[in-house]
């Protein structure tokens, strides 16, 4: 037995694989693979990882969390879609298709986002738990909403659904 862990009350809580090591765990299987295009966007992401923990020593705070990097990743996937937008207009496809292959490789290390539905029936639970009241309560809604959510839930389309939740009610 290692320390008794088996009797821990957290034996059995965490059963994941910490983020970090999926993508240590990815690279490597991107190596074997031959995969050049996911190693190298790989490598973007563990890059930005470390990036982010230089940070947060120079803040005097720990490595950053699973939830954290999950922000990061968004942040990621969100700047490759801005580009995107940037050479179609351009009219650069070889870098279209290039920043699309990034985010497709990024979003798959995300969860699965909510649907429109899903996202609308979340917010209104909030909304009744927290017993928001109007615009007033508005950042009561969302930061219930990201500590609840986050990683699962675009912010950016939940705010226009909680103005309207709670301008309606």
């Amino acid at each position: 037995s290692r320390g008794g862990v088996l009797g821990s009350p957290f034996a059995f809580q965490e059963t994941r694989v910490p983020m970090r090591q999926q993508f240590n765990d990815a690279m490597k299987a991107a190596m074997k693979a031959g995969d050049k295009a996911r190693l190298g966007t790989i490598r973007l992401i563990i890059a930005a990882i470390k990036d982010r923990d230089i940070v947060a020593r120079g803040e005097g705070k720990e490595t950053a969390t699973d939830e954290e990097l999950l922000q990061l990743l968004q942040k990621m996937a969100k700047q490759r879609a801005d580009s995107i937008t940037a050479f179609e207009a351009a009219g650069r496809q070889d870098l279209v298709d290039k920043e699309a292959a990034e985010k497709v490789i990024i979003e798959s290390f995300l969860p699965q986002q909510m649907g429109a539905e899903e996202t609308r029936a979340a917010i209104a639970a909030v909304i009744a738990e927290t017993g928001a009241a109007g615009m007033k309560d508005m950042g009561k809604v969302m930061g219930a909403l990201k500590a609840k959510f986050a990683g699962t839930m675009d912010f950016a389309k939940a705010n226009g659904v909680v103005k309207e939740l709670l301008t309606a009610g």
